[in-house]
């Protein structure tokens, strides 16, 4: 709910962004610690490749909100 009035008619169509009002910090700080996870991902990525006949999905598709 807004703040204050608009000012828009009735049944007008906006566009509504929600924003993170701050930055959060990540779980874990130690460098070491977050080397190790990146090789795990990496290595799982790896191991579980995605097959040649998986579906291609186009820009929008990706950027679809829903």
């Amino acid at each position: 709910m807004p703040e204050r009035p608009l000012g828009l008619d009735e049944g007008a169509e906006v566009e509504l962004s929600i924003e993170a009002s701050r930055l959060i910090p990540p779980a874990v700080i130690d460098p070491e610690e977050r080397k190790r996870i990146l090789k795990e991902i990496v290595r799982r990525m790896a191991e579980n490749p995605i097959p040649e006949d998986a579906p291609r999905f186009t820009r929008d598709e990706l950027h679809e909100r829903g």
